[in-house]
């Protein structure tokens, strides 16, 4: 298969997830949770990595960030959980968000190894 309809089956195959997981959120909040939690994208990213390359070593560095930037991009998730107690709608609770991940992952790219 040649790299531009590579390119194309993987958007193809990305997108059709983000969009089944927030079809599925939309009408079951616990279930699309739940996908969001599952490294999906981890998993297609590592197919994909890995059907280009066949190179284990960028497999192993990809997963050595990978689980390092998970925890840090957590705080994103924090201004949604607290909407309720806060009264922050989404857009305000989304700009808080990507603020607070943001602090965290640009402070490890800033001050990490």
């Amino acid at each position: 298969m040649n790299d531009m309809v590579w390119m194309i089956v993987k958007a193809l195959i990305s997108a059709a997830v983000i969009v089944a997981v927030a079809e599925i959120a939309g009408r079951m909040p616990r279930l699309g949770a739940l996908l969001l939690t599952l490294p999906i994208i981890s998993i297609l990213a590592f197919i994909m990595t890995w059907n280009k390359e066949h190179d284990m070593n960028s497999i192993a560095a990809l997963a050595r960030s990978t689980l390092v930037l998970v925890p840090l991009g957590l705080p994103f998730f924090a201004p949604f959980a607290l909407s309720a107690k806060t009264g922050l709608s989404f857009w305000p609770s989304f700009a808080i968000g990507v603020l607070l991940a943001s602090v965290t992952i640009g402070a490890w790219f800033r001050f990490g190894p």
